[in-house]
């Protein structure tokens, strides 16, 4: 008995089991079921995306067709197999002539002939014979009719093949062109960039003061303040008026750079006894300057005479133009003011701001004659330069009544007066010839006697008090040396005066060995750290590295 009812319990569990299976049976085919009804409820109101050519009536017609085709009629398969590679053509054709479009081709015959294939599929399409008896009836389909559609469509195919195919390339090429000049475009406006900030940051390197240098001038004050007594200023000797000795002009707050200056001149001055130095520094670096020199007198009985610009009470605004135009808000703002609306666009206009172009001690060079009055010639040096040879041979020279004996600098077309000089200016144009041949400030033998005669100091004032708007010229002192001594100036033989080592790295040193005088114009400046090597070592050897002072203030020559 109990055998017979544990045998109906496990009966009973069983048929539990088949029952649940079949359950999960029927539910998982009512699942498929509804998921493949769902599917064709979608394909049959869903809408196929065509290009714009082909109209929205013509496209859900052949969307009913291709599915009942697909069910039942091989023709109508064939038929919808035609329409898409019809389709397919004139999104290839479209894509074709967007390419053209954006290489900038609308004008050409390809762009025009890939805009009417692309219409001519769509009128294919939108003829009322092909919409009435392929598309719109729900008849069978007319297979006469379909092979003049398939006709239509295969010719129209292989036009749209071969046009692809002879474009292909020169399309493919033509957007690499395009592309290529948009990269050469970015990367150029990345080196302009590039180029400003290069340019700059090398202004700014070349107009500082480097700490070197300025802790050079604070150990000598140091030293002034600490010894005072070592310092007492000695009475002008006799020697400094007279005209019979050989007499420099050299004008900088540099004290290491006036330092090179002299000690150059001194190696190879064969009597050096006879030589005059005028040195004017400005009130900063005037005690420092003076310091130096007493630590380190003059070698072979030379003289030197230092002062400050301000002792020179006749430079005033009331007779100094550059004076005068510095007391200008307008020009104080041009100059000195650093806001963001008075900064150039122009890399090559940055320079034109730097306030040393007004500066006093820049312009004392046009005042000669009334520095040293008792004086016939003088000889002017600027202090980036290096003598290399003995110079009295210059006071020798006849200058056939000139003022300024200098080296030109002109060859071909360049450093002509239209270089320097604004030309569009009417008086410019009226007393200048564009192709005078300019020459260089930086060793200049100047005649005193025949500066006073032409009045040129004079004619220096003219010309600044015009150009107070900078309308003449842009900056600096050269273009108003050319004005000043436009006819009085004699050329001398260029092996007198070598220039650009501060911005030439071609300059041969053949050149150079032959240069009584070479001078680092330019902004790479011998004592600054952008110095060009190739060249640092002509300025660094005449610099007294066995003084305390430049030892401690590491120079790194």
């Amino acid at each position: 008995m109990a055998v017979a009812v544990r045998g109906s319990r496990v009966g009973s569990g069983g048929g539990s089991v088949l029952r649940s299976f079949f359950s999960y049976r029927i539910f998982v085919s009512a699942m498929f079921t509804l998921l493949f009804l769902a599917t064709l409820s979608v394909l049959l109101t869903s809408h196929p995306s065509h290009n714009d050519s082909v109209m929205d009536a013509t496209g859900n017609a052949h969307v009913r067709r291709s599915f009942l085709a697909w069910q039942s009629d091989p023709v109508k398969t064939r038929l919808d197999l035609i329409y898409n590679q019809a389709n397919n053509h004139v999104a290839l054709v479209n894509a074709y002539a967007t390419y053209a479009r954006k290489l900038k081709l609308e004008i050409s015959k390809q762009l025009k002939m890939f805009d009417d294939l692309a219409q001519n599929f769509s009128d294919i399409q939108l003829k009322q014979a092909y919409r009435a008896a392929l598309f719109e009836s729900d008849g069978p389909v007319d297979e006469d009719v379909l092979r003049q559609f398939e006709k239509e469509v295969k010719d129209k195919v292989k036009i749209a093949r071969l046009m692809i195919a002879e474009n292909k390339e020169s399309y493919d090429n033509q957007l690499k062109i395009q592309k290529l000049k948009d990269t050469i475009f970015a990367v150029n406006e990345l080196l302009l960039k590039a180029k400003k900030n290069g340019v700059f940051a090398s202004l700014i390197a070349a107009k500082s003061t480097p700490k070197s240098l300025h802790c050079l001038a604070m150990r000598l004050m140091e030293e002034r303040i600490a010894h005072p007594e070592k310092y007492v200023d000695d009475e002008p000797g006799p020697e400094l008026e007279d005209p019979n000795l050989y007499h420099y002009a050299l004008f900088s707050d540099n004290v290491i750079a006036i330092s090179v200056v002299v000690n150059s001149t001194l190696k190879h001055a064969e009597e050096p006894w006879k030589h005059v130095f005028h040195v004017v520094t400005d009130r900063m670096n005037f005690a420092a300057t003076k310091v130096w020199f007493k630590m380190r007198p003059l070698q072979g009985g030379a003289h030197i005479e230092i002062k400050a610009v301000d002792d020179f009470k006749f430079l005033n605004p009331s007779y100094a133009p550059v004076l005068k135009q510095l007391q200008s808000a307008k020009l104080r703002k041009y100059y000195f003011e650093t806001r963001a609306e008075n900064t150039s666009t122009d890399v090559n206009n940055m320079k034109y701001r730097n306030p040393k172009y007004l500066s006093m001690l820049n312009h004392l060079r046009f005042y000669l004659p009334e520095l040293y009055p008792k004086l016939h010639k003088i000889l002017f040096l600027d202090d980036d330069v290096v003598v290399q040879k003995d110079l009295t041979a210059l006071w020798k020279i006849d200058l056939d009544g000139k003022v300024n004996g200098a080296v030109s600098t002109c060859f071909g077309s360049f450093h002509r007066y239209s270089e320097y000089l604004n030309f569009s200016h009417p008086l410019i144009k009226q007393k200048f010839s564009p192709r005078a041949c300019a020459w260089a400030f930086g060793m200049n033998i100047f005649d005193l006697d025949a500066w006073r005669q032409e009045k040129c100091t004079e004619q220096y004032h003219y010309w600044q008090d015009l150009n107070e708007d900078r309308s003449l010229w842009k900056m600096g002192t050269l273009p108003a040396g050319l004005v000043t001594f436009y006819s009085t100036t004699k050329p001398l033989d260029k092996a007198w005066h070598v220039l650009g080592l501060g911005i030439n790295p071609s300059i041969s040193m053949e050149e150079i060995e032959k240069a009584a005088v070479i001078h680092f114009s330019g902004d790479m400046k011998p004592w600054l750290d952008i110095a060009m090597n190739l060249y640092k070592h002509l300025w660094t050897k005449y610099v007294d590295n066995t003084m305390d002072f430049v030892q401690m203030c590491n120079f790194g020559m």
